[in-house]
């Protein structure tokens, strides 16, 4: 079962991935989300580089606030870290997740913060 769900996993990020390039101009946001922690970052495809990255293991807030919510806040401050970088337009790139939950609130997130896709 296990090596199952893996190959559709894979094959529905291969799917997604066809479909998104990131360049200097408009590099991939990119999400991996564990059972624990969420990670986001920002990529130059181009050169094969992480530009920006954040994630809810390093904000400390396991217990005070919901998955979710954590999910939300590395959002906002991937975002903010980005303007800094003079980074104003990404790709999305959900990877094999669908547009739901922890990755929703975390593009939502990102969106306040002021990136667009």
């Amino acid at each position: 079962m296990i090596k199952h769900y893996r190959s559709v996993r894979e094959k529905r990020k291969t799917r997604v991935r066809a479909k998104i390039k990131g360049v200097i101009l408009r590099p991939r946001l990119s999400i991996f989300r564990s059972n624990r922690y969420i990670y986001g970052q920002i990529i130059d495809d181009k050169k094969g580089e992480t530009l920006v990255s954040k994630n809810s293991a390093s904000l400390r807030l396991q217990g005070k606030y919901s998955k979710t919510k954590q999910a939300k806040s590395v959002g906002q401050l991937l975002a903010k870290k980005a303007l800094k970088r003079g980074i104003k337009k990404v790709v999305f790139d959900r990877g094999a997740y669908q547009y739901h939950g922890r990755v929703k609130a975390l593009a939502e997130g990102a969106r306040e913060g002021g990136l667009e896709f």
